[in-house]
């Protein structure tokens, strides 16, 4: 189907009865919970402000803004897709990663903070007293790793549930994919994932924190694969998500629920969900089959800030017709409630 298409039935999709969508309101009443938690906790510390400004520098500070600028930089020199420096979907990322900056890092970091208390004070039976003798090396490559698997598995929730789907969309809806691309999120799409990851670092280091190079770092690995470039990273491809394998999980045509790794790739192997890249592949065209959500590549152009409010708005209403189809109904699911699921290409392990 073509844009021109896929614009009509957007506007069909817009001219249907709506309503509120219970369960975003739902997991916005959990996450406003779980930040009231995370400034609670850390306010009767006294470390609220030191906190936030800390998670600025290692979550958009300057080695961040470095990296994502030299993922720019290559993209204009070794682009997968060639498109204008200011396209319209590099401008409206770059929205996200000012909204990014400005809001979602204190939001993460709050999200983080509570689900650490709320495990330490409710789930103290998680914490493995033996890894206190391990090597800090090995403890903090083997946290690393077991986070990577919980943002694996809350990936596939998101793209297995409906209500997780309508917060997630948000970022597959991109049909100009750029590093830009991994600060395009809805807030709300936060909660489980920290939540997830706050498990192991809770079992595995107690009490202990993360050193901040390394969130830098995993921040920075997990943006990487969003590049508009083609690299597949040779045999080192196999095990670290490169560009040209994650442009396959963005791929508009699916299959959506393949190559759903943030930095390894071994997870998707074990899933049975791997798809490498051939270098014979052509760049697949991204984004979502139909448009279910407003984009800036539809011919309508409102401004870059009006525009991401109703992307961040959408999964508040739903279509009257089918809105309440569960994720195990694709077929009585409309299309902008159901998680795409797999399609005909075959997985490699």
């Amino acid at each position: 189907m073509g844009h021109a298409d896929s614009d009509k039935v957007a506007a069909a999709r817009a001219a249907r009865p709506t309503y509120l969508y219970v369960p975003s309101l739902v997991l916005a009443a959990v996450t406003a919970s779980m930040v009231w938690e995370g400034a609670s906790t850390l306010d009767r510390h006294r470390e609220l402000g030191r906190t936030l400004a800390g998670a600025r520098v290692e979550l958009a500070g300057p080695a961040v803004v470095l990296v994502v600028s030299a993922a720019l930089a290559c993209e204009r020199l070794w682009p997968a897709e060639r498109r204008h420096l200011l396209a319209r979907g590099h401008v409206q990322d770059a929205c996200y990663f000012l909204l990014f900056a400005v809001a979602i890092v204190p939001l993460v970091t709050l999200l983080g903070v509570a689900s650490a208390h709320l495990l330490l004070s409710h789930a103290a039976w998680l914490r493995a007293p033996w890894t206190a003798r391990w090597p800090r090396w090995l403890l903090l490559g083997v946290t690393l790793v077991a986070m990577d698997g919980c943002n694996w598995l809350t990936h596939w929730a998101d793209h297995r549930f409906a209500p997780l789907w309508r917060v997630h969309a948000i970022h597959h809806s991109q049909e100009e994919l750029s590093v830009l691309t991994t600060f395009r999120t809805h807030p709300l799409v936060h909660a489980a994932s920290f939540a997830a990851a706050a498990v192991p670092v809770v079992a595995l280091m107690g009490n202990q924190p993360l050193a901040p190079v390394l969130i830098t770092v995993y921040l920075c690995l997990g943006a990487l694969p969003h590049a508009n470039v083609r690299w597949s990273f040779g045999p080192l491809g196999k095990l670290v998500v490169s560009p040209a394998y994650h442009r396959i999980h963005h791929a508009a045509d699916g299959p959506y629920d393949v190559n759903l790794g943030i930095v390894l790739t071994v997870w998707d192997v074990l899933a049975r969900r791997a798809v490498f890249p051939q270098v014979s592949d052509a760049p697949c065209r991204t984004g979502l089959v139909n448009r279910p959500l407003p984009v800036e590549q539809a011919a309508e152009r409102p401004r870059p800030v009006t525009l991401m409010m109703r992307q961040l708005l959408e999964p508040f209403v739903a279509a009257a017709v089918s809105a309440r189809a569960p994720a195990s109904q694709p077929a009585k699911a409309s299309a902008d409630e159901r998680p795409p699921g797999r399609h005909s290409r075959a997985p490699v392990a």
